[in-house]
C-alpha cells in the first residue's frame, strides 16, 4: 500500500489494483455492498520515484501516479500482454471499451438495454466504482462517510478466467443454489385459487412435463382492501377465498416434490388487516387498536427481526422455501443504502444463519449481487427484440460475475401471440440459466403447452421434459460456479479471447464447461422454413447433439435449424451426463445417459449431494469421474471410475447409456467389450452415433467400455441437402435443379462453387453451405 495524505493505491494482486482519493483523507477499510475481502497474499511489485512520479510495477501492470487528485494525465497503468494503457477518467466507461456486465432490471424494455460496466474491457482493463456503496457496520449497512474516489483498477488482458477468480475473491463467492431451482418453474400473473391450481398441476402430469417450482404470483395474498390502507399491491395474508387452506395446499405441492416461492411487493409495510399485524405492531412498539401502518424500513433492525419472526418465519415453516422479492420502487432516498440491496441481503443471510440453503429471487442490486441468487430480470415485452437481446444479456452477465439470471420465458406482457417466438424462447430458456414460463395475467396470454397447436406444443413438452434431464450437468456445473467461479453461460470469447469474431456473436454461449449453444431469436425464413444463429465455433470438431451434425471450427458461421432445435454443440473429447428420464429435479438418478464427443480425449466429473442442505461443506457429497479415451488405433475407451465420497447420497446401483457422436463404422466390426463381456451396441447412420447401454452395477466399482470398428465420421451430405430442399417451399424444378447440380459436382469445393451460380435465395444457399464444411 502507497499512501499520502490524500491518496492510497494498493496493489491487490498483480493485475488488480484499489485506487482512492479522499479530501478529507479518510479512507475506507470496512467490508462495502461490493467489497468483503481485501485480503490477498502480497503480490511481487516494485515500488519507486522517478522524478516526481510514483511508480508501481507488478510485472503485468505499470502504474504511474503524480502524486496530486487523480487526473488523466497524472495517473495512468500501462497493460503490458495488451500493449494498452489506461488513462484515470472521470466517465470510465468511455476510456476502456468495456465488455459490460448486465443491468439492475428489464422491467418494460422491448430489446437493448445499456448495461453497467463489467471487469474487462476490450483494451484489456476495466475499472469498477466502489465510491457509493454502502459499508458494513456492527448494526447493519450505512452510507459512506468518506468522501472522495474508491475504484478498482482489474488490468487481466484477455486472461477472463483469473479476471473473475479474482473479483470472487474480492467479492465473495456464488453460493451453491438448491438443485430443484435447475428444473422447469410454472410462474404466471394470474389468480390462481387451490383448486384451479391443483387442475394445472394435474395438465402438466397429462402431459408428462415434469415441474420443479410453484410460483405463485401476488394473488396468493389479500388484494382487495380498504382505501383508507392504500392499493392491495402489498400483501402478507392468504386469501382464504381463493386458498381456505393454505397449509394443505402447501403440504400437497411438497407432496408433488415442489419447491414453493411467494411473491413480495413489501414497500406498504405491515398494515393493519394483516392477519400478523398485532403481533408486529406490539413487536415495534405500537399499539395495535390504533391501526397504524409499520412502516417498511429494512435499515431499521428492530423491524427486520419482527418481520423475519413474526411474518416470513410462519410461511417457511408451513412449506414456502424461498420468497419472490419483487421490489420496484428504486433506490431510495438521497444517503439511503438501497433498499433493494438490504433486501437480498438481508432475506438471504436469514435463511443462511438458520442452517438453510438460502436463496431469494429477486432484482439485481449492483456488483456483489452475485451474493444473492437468483436474479429476477423483470416484466419485458413478448417480442422478437426482447427474445434477441436476452442471450447476450446472460452471457454478458459473467463479466460482473453474475451467473444465475432468471427471465420471463415468452416475455410478460404486450406483444402479441406467435408461437414460433414463444417456441424459441423456451429452447433458450431450456439452456438457459434457470428455466422459468411467466406471463401477465391477460387472458390471452396462455403458455400452458397445451393450449398451443402442434408442433409447437410437442417440441415445447420435448424441451421441458429435456430441462429435467439436464439436471446432473447443470447441477456439476452449479458446484463449478461456487468453487472455480465458472458461469453456466460465459461468453464465447472466453475459450478463444484472441479471435476478433468470437466477440460479435452475441446469440452464442458456452453452456457450462462441456457445450456451446446459439440461440434462434428472429422468425424462420419463409421459404426454406429455418431460422439461423450466427456462431463462431472455435478450433476443434463440434457435434450438434440433436442432428449430429459435424462442424469443424475455426470460423464463423450460420447455423440453421428448423423450428425442432436450435445449435447445440458437443465439442470433441466432451462428456455430459443426463439423467435417463425426466425424474424428479431433487433426485440423484439411477439411470444416466452420457453423451461423448469422438476425436480427442477428456474427462468430466459429475457432482452430487443432497441438494437441499449445507451438508456438503462438511463434505457429504460424491464425485464421479468419466474418462473418455482415443486409442492410437481409433478405439474409444470410455471409463466410469468409482463414486467417491458419501455413497449413501446416490444409488447404490446405476445404469448407462453411452452416446458417442461424430463416428462411422462398419457395422460387422462394430462392438463394445469391458474384457471378455461383450455390451449390445447400436449405429444411427443419419446421426453419426454410437449407443452402448452398460447394465446396472454397483457404483463402488470402476467401469470401463472400449468401443472399437469406429473411424471419425462425416457429414451424410446428400441425405442433409435432400432434407433442407425437401423442408423448402420453393419450386419443385429448383429442388430438382439443385440437387442435380451436386449429383453432377465431382467434389464438394465443385458443387460449392456451383451453387454460387444458381437462383436459389441466399438462405437457402447459406443452409446447404453449412453441411458441406
Amino acid at each position: 500500500m502507497i499512501t499520502g495524505e490524500k491518496y492510497r493505491i494498493t496493489a491487490i494482486t498483480g493485475r488488480l489494483i484499489r485506487l482512492e482519493w479522499s479530501d478529507s483523507g479518510l479512507f475506507t477499510d470496512e467490508k462495502t455492498q461490493m467489497v468483503v475481502c481485501r485480503d490477498f497474499d502480497d503480490p511481487d511489485y516494485r515500488h519507486y520515484t522517478e522524478d516526481t512520479w510514483e511508480v508501481i510495477d507488478t510485472g503485468d501492470l505499470l502504474l504511474r501516479y503524480d502524486g496530486r487528485e487523480f487526473s488523466p494525465q497524472g495517473l495512468m497503468v500501462d497493460v503490458r500482454s495488451m500493449g494498452t494503457t489506461w488513462h484515470y477518467s472521470v466517465v470510465y466507461g468511455n476510456s476502456d471499451k468495456n465488455l459490460f456486465g448486465t443491468a439492475r432490471t428489464l422491467d418494460e424494455t422491448d430489446g437493448y438495454v445499456r448495461l453497467d460496466n463489467g471487469i474487462f474491457g476490450q483494451d484489456g482493463y476495466a475499472v469498477l466504482d466502489d465510491s457509493r456503496s454502502a459499508i458494513e457496520t456492527e448494526g447493519g449497512f450505512a452510507s459512506r462517510k468518506a468522501d472522495g474516489l474508491d475504484i478498482y483498477f482489474f488490468g487481466y488482458g484477455q486472461d477472463f478466467r483469473a479476471g473473475l477468480s479474482d473479483f470472487f475473491s474480492l467479492c465473495g463467492k456464488t453460493p451453491m443454489i438448491p438443485r430443484y431451482a435447475l428444473g422447469n418453474w410454472w410462474s404466471r400473473y394470474y389468480r390462481y385459487s387451490a383448486d384451479s391450481y391443483r387442475r394445472l398441476l394435474d395438465e402438466f402430469d397429462e402431459e408428462d412435463i415434469p415441474l420443479a417450482v410453484a410460483v405463485l404470483d401476488m394473488d396468493w395474498h389479500v388484494t382487495e382492501v380498504d382505501p383508507e390502507y392504500g392499493t392491495g399491491w402489498t400483501g402478507f395474508s392468504w386469501n382464504r377465498e381463493l386458498f381456505p387452506d393454505p397449509d394443505g395446499f402447501l403440504a400437497e405441492l411438497k407432496d408433488r416434490g415442489l419447491a414453493v416461492t411467494l411473491n413480495l411487493h413489501p414497500a406498504d409495510g405491515i398494515r393493519a388487516f394483516e392477519d400478523m399485524y398485532p403481533e408486529v405492531a406490539r413487536d415495534m412498539g405500537v399499539d395495535p387498536a390504533s391501526k397504524k401502518s409499520i412502516e417498511f424500513d429494512f435499515s431499521d433492525r428492530r423491524f427486520r427481526e419482527t418481520y423475519f419472526d413474526k411474518v416470513m418465519h410462519p410461511y417457511e415453516k408451513a412449506g414456502v422455501d424461498f420468497w419472490w422479492i419483487d421490489w420496484q420502487q428504486g433506490t431510495g432516498c438521497e444517503g439511503d443504502v438501497d433498499p433493494l440491496f438490504l433486501l437480498n441481503h438481508y432475506h438471504f443471510e436469514d435463511q443462511r444463519d438458520r442452517g438453510r440453503r438460502a436463496m431469494i429471487f429477486s432484482r439485481y442490486a449492483g456488483p456483489g449481487s452475485h451474493r444473492y441468487p437468483v436474479g429476477f430480470s423483470g416484466d419485458t415485452h413478448a417480442t422478437w427484440k426482447s427474445l434477441n437481446f436476452q442471450p447476450f444479456f446472460t452471457s454478458t452477465a459473467s463479466n460482473i460475475g453474475y451467473g444465475q439470471w432468471s427471465h420471463d420465458i415468452g416475455g410478460h406482457m404486450l406483444g402479441d401471440r406467435d408461437d414460433e417466438r414463444l417456441t424459441r424462447w423456451v429452447q433458450f430458456g431450456v439452456f438457459s440459466p434457470i428455466m422459468r414460463l411467466h406471463s401477465s395475467c391477460s387472458p390471452f396470454f396462455n403458455k400452458e403447452p397445451w393450449t398451443l397447436d402442434r408442433p409447437y406444443r410437442d417440441i415445447i413438452g420435448r424441451y421441458m421434459r429435456l430441462r429435467h434431464r439436464l439436471i446432473p450437468y447443470l447441477y456439476s456445473m452449479n458446484y463449478l460456479a461456487h468453487v472455480e467461479g465458472r458461469m453456466l453461460c460465459e461468453p464465447i470469447y472466453y475459450i478463444c479471447p484472441h479471435i476478433g469474431e468470437a466477440y460479435k456473436v452475441e446469440g452464442e454461449y458456452t453452456f457450462g464447461t462441456e457445450l456451446l449453444v446459439g440461440a434462434i431469436t428472429a422468425p424462420s425464413d419463409h421459404e426454406l422454413r429455418m431460422a439461423s444463429a450466427n456462431m463462431y465455433i472455435p478450433e476443434g470438431r463440434y457435434y450438434d447433439i440433436f442432428s449430429g451434425t459435424i462442424y469443424e471450427g475455426g470460423r464463423r458461421m450460420n447455423l440453421y435449424r428448423g423450428i425442432d432445435d436450435i445449435p447445440v454443440l458437443l465439442k470433441s473429447g466432451g462428456i455430459v451426463p443426463l439423467a435417463a428420464d425426466g425424474s424428479r429435479a431433487t433426485e440423484n438418478p439411477r439411470k444416466l445417459c452420457i453423451l461423448a464427443g469422438y476425436g480427442s480425449d477428456g474427462s468430466f466429473t459429475l457432482y452430487e449431494d443432497d441438494g437441499l442442505t449445507m451438508e456438503y461443506e462438511s463434505g457429504h457429497k460424491v464425485t464421479t469421474t468419466f474418462e473418455l479415451e482415443i486409442s492410437a488405433d481409433g478405439d474409444a475407451i470410455v471409463t466410469i471410475y468409482a463414486a467417491d465420497g458419501d455413497l449413501s447420497l446416490i444409488p447404490d446401483r446405476r445404469e448407462y447409456e453411452i452416446i458417442l457422436y461424430g463416428v462411422e463404422c462398419d457395422k460387422k466390426k462394430l462392438s463394445a467389450t469391458y474384457g471378455d463381456e461383450g455390451y449390445k451396441v447400436n449405429y444411427d447412420d443419419k446421426m453419426r452415433t454410437v449407443t452402448v447401454i452398460l447394465p446396472e452395477d454397483a457404483v463402488d466399482v470402476d467401469r470401463s467400455v472400449r468401443i472399437s470398428g469406429i473411424r471419425k465420421g462425416s457429414n451424410p451430405v446428400e441425405s442433409r441437402i435432400f432434407e433442407i430442399l425437401d423442408r423448402a417451399w420453393i419450386s419443385t424444378l429448383q429442388k430438382e435443379r439443385c440437387f442435380d447440380v451436386y449429383h453432377e459436382s465431382e467434389s464438394i469445393d465443385e458443387f460449392r462453387r456451383a451453387l454460387e451460380g444458381t437462383e436459389l435465395d441466399e438462405t437457402l444457399k447459406g443452409a446447404l453451405k453449412e453441411i458441406l464444411g
